[in-house]
């Protein structure tokens, strides 16, 4: 076993305790903007990579910033002033040199890393004008590398530790969370937008939890052109009330749900009205890292990694791989029978294989009539597992199938 070492969690179940706080940043809030900006840069330039060379060069785009445009929405439809200014920056591999033949082989790191935070954008932000509403500008930094030590690299199976660090995770998700991360998902989902096209993407979620009882406090930026009067606006937050509570039932079981919309409205001269469905549009900012955790959310009452997944590398990037694979073990030993909880802490050590970490904790919550004895041998053969093929994380990093926010 590579140093896994499996104890007992000293603790009430997560839904017995009597306070929970949850916090979720939706897809269109100005720093999940950038999360997913930067993951999508790091993709396409993962894929840009192994076209043209077969392997996945270094980079790590995760630094991205978004500085807040400025607009002026109204009643039937605003009008931008000032665009939304993202900046791509970080570093990635420009050019790799063939010591054999001396031959220079230039990649276009600039134009990939463009087009895929575009394409993004485009996606996720749907009411913007990407050609006059948002600039991207690219500063991504210039590496090169031998030719010949990437193929060395690709040889040794296993890639090293870039840095000591450390992942966090945890599983089952508690019914505070459960509800906090669909809600979200709920209201900037494809039928949502389609049949409510006035909810904008900018939506936070935070849940509070007292014993029995969650509050859902939403912040949902509505999109102007579609609203045209107060009316129309307390209409748009009465139907997204209503999906919301309904939504709630299939995750909240006999905990009583109650859903507040955008409290700071006064319904006549304060409304949350945008031109786009951002608050990037308000003077709002934006970072990297800065919002939800490699698990969608903002979990204070649970261990977290301040680590930024996006946009690192996912071949030898910690940061990133740990605190993605600490989620994956957690989700499986939480399915073993006699588990009621379980959270997990990987740590590496710089230079060393990324399946040999210094240290792989993982803390449990067993069942009644189950002892952490009687279950060790199961949870660190699912761990041992994982580290066998961790390499299969950064494929799925890779693919795309793996969220980072």
């Amino acid at each position: 076993m590579s140093n896994i070492v499996v104890k007992k969690l000293e603790r009430a179940p997560i839904n017995e305790t009597p306070i929970e706080i949850v916090e979720r940043k939706g897809i269109g809030h100005p720093d999940s903007i950038c999360d997913g900006i930067a993951e999508s840069v790091s993709v396409a330039l993962c894929k840009m990579y192994k076209e043209h060379l077969g392997v996945v060069l270094h980079h790590n785009t995760d630094q991205v910033e978004l500085v807040g445009g400025y607009a002026y929405p109204k009643l039937g439809g605003g009008e931008m002033i000032t665009p939304i200014y993202v900046l791509l920056s970080g570093r990635a591999t420009m050019e790799v040199l063939n010591r054999e033949t001396g031959e220079i082989t230039k990649l276009p790191v600039n134009s990939t890393a463009v087009n895929a935070a575009r394409e993004y954008l485009k996606k996720t932000i749907r009411n913007a004008d990407l050609e006059r509403d948002i600039i991207v500008d690219c500063r991504i930094g210039q590496g090169s590398v031998d030719l010949v030590e990437v193929f060395d690299r690709e040889r040794n199976a296993i890639p090293h530790a870039n840095d000591t660090s450390f992942g966090v995770g945890h599983a089952p998700l508690s019914i505070t969370e459960k509800l906090v991360l669909e809600t979200e998902r709920l209201l900037n989902s494809d039928a949502m937008k389609s049949e409510v096209p006035a909810i904008g993407e900018d939506i936070k979620v935070m849940g509070l939890r007292e014993d029995k009882k969650v509050i859902l406090t939403i912040a949902m930026g509505a999109v102007d052109r579609y609203i045209n009067s107060c009316d129309d606006y307390i209409k748009v937050k009465e139907i997204a009330k209503q999906k919301v509570e309904e939504n709630a039932k299939k995750y909240a079981g006999d905990f009583e749900v109650e859903v507040c919309i955008n409290t700071a409205d006064d319904d006549k001269d304060c409304i949350f009205l945008t031109v786009t469905g951002t608050s990037a549009e308000m003077g709002d900012d934006g970072s990297v890292g800065r919002g939800n955790r490699a698990n969608g959310l903002i979990t204070p009452f649970r261990p977290m990694s301040m680590e930024a997944t996006s946009g690192k590398n996912p071949i030898n990037h910690i940061g990133k791989i740990y605190n993605i694979l600490s989620n994956i073990i957690a989700e499986d030993v939480a399915k073993i029978e006699g588990v009621q909880e379980c959270q997990i802490r990987i740590l590496s050590q710089i230079g060393k294989p990324i399946n040999e970490p210094k240290m792989l904790s993982i803390e449990i919550i067993p069942a009644e009539g189950f002892t952490v004895e009687g279950l060790n041998v199961e949870i660190e053969k699912v761990a041992q597992k994982w580290l066998d093929n961790v390499q299969s994380v950064t494929d799925s990093i890779i693919e795309g199938k793996v969220g980072t926010f």
